[in-house]
């Protein structure tokens, strides 16, 4: 399985931020769609992602507060990419090292999606019991063995 078929099955919608735009309007986007992340461009490339742990991190660096920042000074400048053809496994590995929960897309240098690790672990789920299924029903049509009558 490919990173192109969890997001056929998720669809692409994207939620995108400029790196200028204010935390706050950022926090406010998050929570108003339920996500947990923010592609960051700039002239029409990803610069970061910005996503709920930059944002505590802040919070917590600022007693509370998000303040006046702007998403330039949270974001991860330097986030973990794939593209439409990297493996789901490859996708799991890179997750886990970097302890990373969001991944930008890439086709070249245009955004595709971005995938979630709660994307990856049902897309996993889904492709092990259709597995399953696929091994019962072949064990269940098992043929016989012939006794020989020797």
């Amino acid at each position: 399985m490919r990173v192109s078929d969890i997001l056929k099955v998720k669809g692409n919608t994207l939620f995108t931020v400029t790196p200028d735009t204010l935390l706050n309007e950022a926090v406010i986007t998050m929570a108003q769609n339920d996500i947990g992340s923010l592609v960051v461009m700039e002239s029409g490339n990803l610069v970061g992602m910005l996503t709920f742990r930059e944002i505590i991190e802040t919070i917590s660096a600022n007693g509370g507060s998000v303040g006046s920042t702007t998403i330039r000074k949270v974001m991860d400048d330097h986030p973990l990419i794939c593209t439409l053809e990297t493996d789901v496994n490859e996708v799991r590995r890179m997750m886990l090292e970097r302890h990373a929960r969001y991944l930008p897309v890439m086709d070249s240098n245009m955004l595709m999606g971005v995938i979630s690790f709660y994307d990856v672990a049902k897309a996993v789920v889904e492709e092990q019991s259709f597995e399953n299924k696929m091994l019962k029903a072949y064990i269940r049509d098992w043929p016989e063995e012939e006794q020989n009558a020797g």
